[in-house]
């Protein structure tokens, strides 16, 4: 429809049917219906994209631009074919009306108005007051009621072939008024079209909810992560929750579906539902292969974003050539007279204020702030929950710590924060990671998750797609800003088992936007 007004709108209408219906409209009428048509083509231009994203405006918006365009060719030309084609369009909106049930933000569309109602105001003083003092640019002379009337006459005609300006910037002022109609009335519809946004936390209730899961059944990794405050929830009737942020258009999940293992693909398809409904593409990021089969089948696509090490406490030795490093380090630090201690669920004032150092100078010495989303946060709430594993020197002073949380339904503590000071003994950080999976062994537990590696391993198959060899590529050249095949390197020190983790996404036309939302989320200041 749009294609056949903008067509139609610059081509002239037959002589024959324009002759009748001159005798019926004025000429200003017919003016204006052909500028009326074009203007409804470029709206629903603009609006075809929020109808394929089943947006609910847009469903409204698009009646009114077709009413206006079946309006607009029987105006300037007895065009009854457009028209009938407009016709049976509004049939298929109507008929179809259910199917458009995307949500758009309501603070945004809230702005939205304000700023159509303003910039009515706006321009209509800025046409008034213009036409009133620029009069002697125009070969007619306005007072003040004949300033309004032209104004307002430019807007419900879409044009006036009676102005006829006498110099340039009398042209130039007229046309003004129908751009600042333009840029305002643009900005409006983008308001009006917005993916909702999440201004708010979960609530209390919900992420009580949300722990009570993830105690039950949190099995990953990055399960802990998922209670942070800058997530909200996807809770569904099988008794699963689904950890998101939204960021952009996207809701980005924070790995696999939390609940019973059976109930896996209908959280994802929930997911899936509710996202669709706040006009966001879905997403899920570290997911794992256990439910890989779930992701593809409800039509999402798997990218590999690295591997996670994990490490099997039941193997893990420092006899032999495998563990001479560790030996060595431990050796060196514990003649200088440090030691490293493991506890859990405690932390007293002293030693987080001094944990607190540690943080601030690791933090201004790799020039970075805190992360979300997908990492822990220097907390006092959070470490004093977790596993915290402290060196020290020989005077006592905390020289670096490390935190890990267990994963409730696995055999498994995950490790997260890892900050140390800058005149820190070498193999320090070598010991931490030493005296966890040590102590993890000692509770009977099977393995230490290092974490992600990210982008290790990507793109590296001749098979792979487009998207995983444009990653690997990625991965070899920022390597040198980001340091991640160090990364890999240091936690390949401690033998461990390499698990794919994957991004599941919908079409690698959303990959765009999903990277912004991952970035986003990872480096907001704020949690919402």
């Amino acid at each position: 429809m749009a294609v056949v007004n903008l067509v139609s709108g610059v081509h002239p209408a037959l002589a024959g049917r324009l002759e009748a219906l001159h005798a019926w409209l004025p000429l200003e009428v017919t003016s204006g219906s052909r500028l009326a048509t074009i203007l409804a083509g470029f709206a629903l231009l603009l609006l075809s994209r929020a109808l394929a994203r089943r947006k609910r405006v847009a469903w409204g918006l698009t009646l009114v631009a077709v009413v206006v365009s079946i309006a607009g060719h029987l105006g300037k030309g007895l065009d009854w074919e457009e028209a009938l084609f407009g016709l049976v369009l509004v049939g298929l909106l109507v008929g179809y009306r259910h199917q458009f049930h995307a949500l758009s933000d309501g603070l945004s569309m809230r702005r939205a108005l304000w700023t159509l109602a303003a910039a009515a105001m706006f321009v209509l003083m800025y046409g008034t007051v213009g036409f009133f003092v620029l009069d002697h640019h125009f070969q007619e002379n306005f007072d003040a009621v004949a300033s309004v009337r032209q104004t307002l006459q430019m807007f419900v005609a879409f044009d006036d072939p009676g102005l006829v300006p006498r110099t340039a910037f009398g042209a130039w002022f007229a046309g003004s008024i129908y751009v600042m109609a333009g840029l305002t009335g643009g900005l409006a519809l983008l308001l009006l079209l917005r993916p909702v946004v999440v201004r708010a936390p979960a609530t209390p209730v919900a992420r009580a909810r949300a722990r009570n899961l993830v105690e039950r059944y949190g099995r990953s990794s990055v399960a802990r992560f998922t209670l942070f405050d800058d997530k909200s929830y996807v809770f569904t009737d099988g008794g699963s929750v689904v950890a998101y942020v939204a960021r952009g258009g996207t809701a980005l999940a924070l790995g696999d579906p939390i609940g019973p293992p059976e109930d896996a693909r209908a959280a994802i398809d929930d997911f899936q539902a509710e996202a669709r409904r706040h006009d966001w593409a879905p997403a899920f990021y570290q997911a794992t292969p256990e439910d890989a089969a779930h992701y593809r089948d409800a039509g999402f696509d798997l990218l590999s974003v690295g591997r996670e090490a994990i490490v099997e406490t039941a193997t893990f030795t420092l006899d032999g050539k495998a563990g001479a490093t560790f030996r060595t380090a431990r050796n060196r630090l514990e003649r200088a007279g440090h030691r490293v201690t493991v506890t859990e669920g405690s932390l007293d004032a002293a030693t987080w204020h001094e944990l607190q150092e540690v943080s601030d100078e690791w933090l201004t010495m790799q020039r970075t702030r805190e992360m979300r989303f997908s990492l822990g946060r220097f907390d006092f709430d959070y470490l004093a929950g977790s596993i915290v594993v402290i060196a020290r020197d020989a005077t006592g002073r905390i020289t670096a710590f490390a935190n890990a949380n267990r994963a409730a339904a696995a055999s498994c503590v995950a490790l997260d924060l890892m900050r140390r000071r800058r005149d820190v003994e070498p193999g320090t950080m070598d010991a931490l990671i030493v005296s966890l999976i040590e102590w993890a062994r000692g509770e009977k537990l099977a393995e230490v998750s290092l974490g992600l590696s990210p982008l290790a391993g990507v793109g590296g198959e001749r098979d792979d797609s487009v998207a995983a060899r444009g990653l690997g590529f990625l991965y070899r050249r920022l390597d040198r800003y980001h340091h991640f095949r160090g990364l890999h390197d240091f936690k390949a020190k401690f033998h461990p088992r390499w698990d794919d983790r994957f991004l599941a996404h919908v079409g690698n036309a959303s990959l765009p936007g999903v990277a912004a939302a991952i970035l986003s989320a990872t480096l907001a200041d704020r949690p919402w």
